[in-house]
């Protein structure tokens, strides 16, 4: 089994960072792992038993996890467990905990924890894909710090979500 944690601070409040991270819609403007995010089976906003799909860029296999939120307490943590089956994921669970660090800024932790499918290949892709992901995760998690960052040197009201925000650099 492959497990891995990667930390980050970012430069905004515990809620606007909770709220862009589990707002599908907006998802790609910030995370360098994923070329396509979206609920599903109905659900419209993430919360605990909704359903999403991550569909990870080519590059990394294009795979497609969907997931359910088994635990989703904003501003703190979220919680994921896929429910497909794609190649060479046997499991996957995954947590978010965002930590207030005073002074404006949060604490972002995310956890993740797989098994590789088939069984007799797990000695040699979980220590490969386990880097991978470990390195990915910390590349998206620098991405969001640098999206929070450009966001607080633009003029305007950016915490609400209004075009200004939207502004990629």
């Amino acid at each position: 089994m492959a497990h891995g944690k990667v930390t980050e601070t970012i430069p905004a409040s515990g809620e606007e960072v909770f709220t862009l991270i589990h707002d599908c819609d907006r998802r790609l403007e910030w995370d360098t792992l994923l070329r396509a995010a979206y609920l599903d089976d109905g659900h419209e906003e993430a919360a605990k038993g909704a359903t999403a799909v991550c569909v990870g860029k080519w590059y990394l296999g294009g795979f497609a996890l969907k997931t359910v939120y088994v635990t989703f307490d904003p501003p703190k943590l979220a919680a994921v467990k896929m429910v497909n089956e794609p190649p060479f994921f046997g499991a996957w669970a995954a947590s978010l905990r965002r930590e207030d660090t005073g002074g404006g800024d949060s604490r972002v932790t995310y956890t993740f924890t797989f098994t590789v499918k088939p069984r007799p290949l797990r000695f040699i892709l979980e220590p490969v894909m386990g880097l991978v992901f470990r390195l990915e995760t910390r590349k998206r998690l620098r991405a969001l710090k640098k999206h929070f960052e450009h966001r607080n040197n633009l003029p305007g009201d950016n915490a609400t979500g209004s075009p200004v925000s939207r502004i990629r650099g």
